[in-house]
């Protein structure tokens, strides 16, 4: 009776390395697919074991990134040395800070990203 439990141990085992090695060849043959790139700039290697979360669902990376849809947003014009930024106001805006643009160039706001300039106006 003990060599029937033994038989049976190693044939458990046996099954369970079968199932091991499936799964480990499915996850190799998925993490075989090009990752794609996070706005953070997160990919991996196509034989990274963390694209193992990938296996039964697909990774799902926005392409409308909001760094880059900000840039859409062109610079604004204004002909004070300090402005202030809210964000729109209201449930959606951040609070109010203050822009220096003493200096030439865009100068972006820190929690939205809109950008402001100073304009030359001639008096």
């Amino acid at each position: 009776m003990s060599s029937l439990k033994l038989l049976q141990g190693s044939f458990n085992k046996l099954q369970l390395r079968n199932v091991v090695s499936r799964s480990f060849l499915a996850v190799r043959c998925v993490s075989n697919q090009a990752d794609t790139e996070t706005h953070t700039g997160q990919k991996w290697d196509s034989d990274d074991y963390r694209l193992a979360r990938f296996v039964n669902a697909p990774k799902h990376v926005n392409p409308n990134w909001a760094i880059k849809m900000i840039d859409e947003v062109p610079p604004k014009e204004c002909h004070e040395r300090v402005i202030a930024c809210d964000g729109g106001g209201g449930p959606t805006g951040h609070p109010k800070v203050f822009i220096n643009l003493d200096k030439p160039g865009n100068h972006a706001c820190g929690y939205c990203g809109l950008r402001f300039f100073k304009g030359d106006h001639h008096h």
